[in-house]
């Protein structure tokens, strides 16, 4: 009854806040093949980061664009993976491949690669507290830590689950969302590199998402299982504030201190604005319509714009004749595509 009560609330969220302050503000498409999971806004640098993976004839690189215009500035060949993060004082950046990259982030050429043992490299995150990227392995259920100054391994985390992703309050602590089917967020002390806290949600995961007020010390993170939800709680003792509806199945958050709102973003092609009113009370502001695919997001700080990606695809293969999932539909060339988003 439970779950049929919150799917009537989740379709009437999702139809009265249809319209509202944000929208669509460019869209590229920039075109080029080949796989992608993040993407990655460098603020300071006035750069955006998309690793493409690609078998023969595609070639996997590192996509390099113009924050501001979307235009492709240039591409480091070889250097692929899921995600990338930049340190801006350094002028050091790293992708979550294996083995990890680093690069050189004027001159766009590669540094070196780094071992992360038995790793699966997936998410990462850079937190300039103690200059550190961390790097996130599923199946090892752990994080990579590498030093941004100068490429070494200082260590692994154990995070008692599969990470997804990361955010840091910039005065040692990190918090990474789990991805199992019982979710949670793991607190880690960054300066012994060890998990101090485990704050469950319940019946809610399947996380993917996770944004952080730092100032009020509040976590967003987005779920999708039993139903899609953003599970607020208190960053300091894991209690859990609200739960509000998504408009799909995430697999990115963040928030904006400026306008204090956190944004999920979906794979159906839409994104939903959550506002905090206050530090305990919530709401959903918008749910945008984007671009069927564009389910991972970045955030750049100095203009305020939100951006996602994707591609465009085809008519979907007919299922197989016994029943059971068909193939996914074929991508159309050149349709890699771009979004910024903003008031």
């Amino acid at each position: 009854m439970r779950k049929v009560f919150f799917g009537f609330v989740a379709l009437a969220a999702a139809l009265a806040q249809s319209t509202g302050p944000y929208k669509v503000l460019k869209t590229a498409r920039v075109g080029g093949e080949g796989g992608w999971d993040y993407i990655y806004a460098d603020s300071a640098g006035r750069r955006l980061y998309i690793p493409r993976r690609g078998q023969p004839p595609v070639q996997t690189r590192l996509s390099i664009y113009n924050l501001d215009t979307l235009e492709l500035i240039n591409e480091i060949a070889g250097v692929g993976g899921n995600g990338a993060a930049v340190d801006p004082a350094s002028g050091h950046g790293f992708t979550s491949s294996k083995p990890v990259s680093m690069f050189d982030t004027k001159t766009m050429m590669p540094i070196k690669t780094i071992d992360p043992g038995a790793a699966a490299p997936d998410g990462i995150y850079f937190d300039s507290f103690n200059s550190r990227v961390y790097v996130f392995s599923h199946p090892t259920k752990d994080a990579t830590v590498i030093d941004s100054k100068d490429g070494s391994v200082v260590g692994t985390i154990d995070l008692g689950g599969v990470p997804e992703q990361g955010v840091a309050d910039g005065k040692g602590m990190l918090y990474v969302v789990m991805q199992d089917a019982q979710g949670s967020v793991t607190a880690v002390d960054v300066k012994t590199m060890k998990a101090v806290a485990h704050y469950p949600f319940g019946d809610h995961g399947r996380c993917n998402g996770l944004a952080l007020d730092v100032k009020n010390k509040v976590l967003f993170a987005a779920c999708a299982q039993p139903q899609p939800t953003m599970v607020i709680l208190n960053a300091v003792d894991g209690k859990i504030l609200a739960d509000l509806p998504l408009a799909g199945g995430s697999d990115g958050a963040v928030f904006n201190p400026v306008t204090m709102e956190a944004f999920s973003t979906h794979g159906n092609g839409t994104l939903t604005v959550v506002k905090e009113v206050s530090p305990t009370r919530f709401e959903v502001e918008q749910n945008l319509d984007t671009m069927n695919g564009a389910r991972t997001i970045t955030f750049d700080s100095k203009t305020n714009h939100i951006f996602t990606m994707s591609q465009e695809r085809g008519p979907a293969p007919a299922p197989p004749a016994g029943g059971g999932r068909g193939p996914q539909a074929p991508a159309i060339p050149g349709s890699f595509t771009i979004l910024a988003i903003g008031k």
